[in-house]
């Protein structure tokens, strides 16, 4: 066998400069697109080195900010739909909890990151080293292990020829369908720089090729067996859809039997949003065609979803219907009580349409769908091409806008946000022509992932703008990596939308019976303090061009002046949190207290246990 004499580290980045992956086209691609990093104690001397060997065939990008660079790979992940990764390496201590919110959203999200922390050293010679946290009781514990619990796999490298075996193993876990997610190589700082006879054939790994699992024959029977029962049919579109490249399959299938189709956060774009049967988004921020159909269905045909609590409504919009799960991930299909269907969503759904062979949904069912359909795709161009006369415009409003600032009938903007309203307001409202063209972040709704999100987006999708909408509350919560886009060239449109403080929440709490409390700057200031905050000029201070506007016609020429910009551009407008899209929407449980002085809390407590009454059990 021949070796290399080779660090830990110089191992792990040949490795990954190495490795390809086979495309859903046929091409091949390097797998890891590159590596984010912010050097520190704990990773410059050892991964640094390594990295600088291998930059011409693995590109390394710095950041400013470690939960930024580690969003921008998740979202470089998404979208590629988890064919392609980036890896992200820090120093030991805050550098590598930074990172721990970030795998968090990919963990919950199903997205492949590598995370590659630095770590205190093996030989425990200079403890307790910079930064080391420790443990009274647990010697081998440290700041690393916070990992563990937001991650699908986790190992700590405690010597260099462990990596010969931990890092296929985390590939593995990253390309896996059902198990995909973050996972977390722990490199000790003094194991990253030894040395050891490294086979060659580890510097030449094979080819990835992603699985895509059949479902299992008496599972798919009874799948169909189910369906074919159903005269009032609903197909909820996930995440999974998209991951599986299968939104062919999910139109042939709908087309093929009438079912109408809603959408998820995560499985918005599926289908076109105008194609007849999609009815649009689902659930507490749902729309009305949608959600109508919902509470009407006998059998609701879940594909590539978590049904968490928002599209379902907290499990009880669409309760009393038969739920068929075709998921790849098996924890997911049997959620709930549902009959499971463990497949790739793209084969599980060929194999379920030609085991339900001429089957149809009732024909009264798939017109009721059509038309209701067309109503709000009517409605949806009436709320966003209004204009507000003397207040100030809310979301739809901006939605619109910044829709209508290109003449385009096939508009290929990717949309990136996370939380907030305008989550919700877009997954009503944004008319996304092609799968992928809407990337929120709403199965974590991490405040600060919109910029840095973006980022990835754009590095994933160059020849298509990428636009963040993002509320005054989550653009502070972390922009840095708005000067990371000007650093590395990578023009982002970011439209600001002000109203001053965290209005959604503001709304949620008003709404549960307490008055407004410490959510609105104008409201939480104290002694007679106030708060304003230039957002156009901090953008020009990132290096960005950036502009505030009066209003939403000025909007509509700044955006069409940002789309002809070369480098990212802020936009920025004043809006109110008072009003919203009230169409749509159904309830979702966010407890109540049970005892209050507030008659307003008493009969929100009231209205709350009411609701409860209609939950899936």
């Amino acid at each position: 066998m021949k070796t290399q004499k080779l660090t830990m580290s110089q191992a792990l980045v040949k490795h990954l400069a190495a490795l390809q992956v086979e495309m859903a086209d046929g091409s091949t691609q390097p797998y890891c697109a590159g590596v984010f990093t912010i050097f520190g104690h704990g990773n410059v001397a050892g991964i640094g080195e390594a990295l600088y060997t291998e930059r011409a065939t693995l590109p390394t990008y710095r950041a400013h900010n470690e939960q930024g660079m580690a969003h921008a790979a998740v979202a470089y992940a998404k979208a590629q739909f988890r064919q392609r990764i980036m890896a992200v390496s820090t120093s030991i201590g805050p550098g590598a909890t930074n990172l721990v919110t970030a795998a968090a959203v990919a963990h919950v999200n199903r997205l492949p990151v590598l995370l590659l922390p630095g770590d205190t050293f093996a030989s425990r010679a200079p403890d307790p080293v910079l930064q080391q946290i420790e443990n009274f009781q647990h010697g081998d514990m440290n700041a690393n292990d916070t990992f563990r619990p937001v991650t699908r796999f986790f190992d700590r490298i405690t010597r260099p020829e462990q990596i010969l075996t931990a890092l296929p193993r985390a590939i593995q876990v990253m390309t896996d369908p059902a198990s995909c997610g973050p996972v977390c190589l722990s490199l000790p700082q003094d194991v990253q720089a030894m040395a050891f006879d490294c086979p060659e054939s580890f510097l030449q790994p094979g080819t990835i090729y992603f699985r895509r699992p059949p479902a299992d024959t008496r599972e798919l029977a009874a799948a169909a067996a189910l369906l074919k029962t159903a005269k009032q049919p609903l197909i909820v579109a996930g995440g999974g859809v998209l991951y599986s490249q299968a939104w062919d399959a999910l139109r042939a299938f709908a087309e093929k039997h009438g079912i109408p189709v809603v959408e998820s956060h995560g499985g918005k774009s599926s289908l076109p949003w105008d194609h007849p049967l999609n009815l649009g988004g689902i659930g507490v921020d749902g729309g009305p065609a949608a959600n109508e159909m919902a509470r009407e269905a006998d059998l609701v045909l879940a594909v590539g979803t978590r049904l968490q609590d928002f599209t379902t409504g907290s499990h009880a919009l669409f309760a009393k219907a038969k739920l068929l799960c075709l998921n790849v991930q098996s924890f997911d299909a049997t959620k709930w009580n549902g009959t499971a269907l463990v497949a790739d969503a793209r084969v599980g759904l060929a194999q379920l349409s030609t085991a339900a062979g001429d089957w149809k949904a009732a024909p009264a069912w798939t017109t009721r769908a059509r038309t209701l359909a067309a109503g709000w795709v009517a409605r949806v161009t009436e709320l966003t091409t209004a204009v507000p006369q003397d207040v100030l415009p809310y979301d739809a409003e901006v939605i619109g806008t910044v829709r209508d600032s290109v003449d385009n009938s096939d508009v290929r903007d990717v949309v990136v946000c996370a939380a907030g309203t305008l989550p919700a307001e877009l997954h009503k409202l944004w008319r996304a022509t092609r799968p992928g063209n809407y990337h929120v972040e709403y199965g974590y709704s991490c405040m600060g992932y919109e910029i840095a999100g973006a980022l990835g987006a754009k590095m994933a999708r160059p020849d298509q703008e990428v636009i963040v909408m993002v509320g005054d509350g989550s653009y502070m919560m972390m922009n840095s990596e708005l000067a990371t886009s000007v650093l590395l060239g990578k023009k982002l449109i970011v439209v600001v939308l002000d109203n001053r403080g965290y209005g959604c929440i503001d709304r949620l709490q008003r709404a549960s019976g307490t008055p407004s409390f410490n959510n609105m700057l104008d409201t939480c200031a104290f002694e007679g303090g106030s708060s304003h905050i230039d957002f156009a000029m901090h953008g020009r201070s990132m290096g960005a061009d950036a502009v505030h506007v009066k209003d939403l016609a000025e909007l509509k020429v700044a955006m069409v002046a940002a789309r002809a910009a070369t480098k990212s551009q802020v936009v920025v407008i004043d809006t109110t949190h008072q009003r919203t899209t009230a169409e749509g929407g159904c309830w979702w449980e966010v407890a109540i207290p049970a005892v209050s002085e507030r008659a307003e809390v008493n009969a929100a407590f009231e209205r709350y246990t009411a609701a409860k009454t209609e939950q899936r059990i």
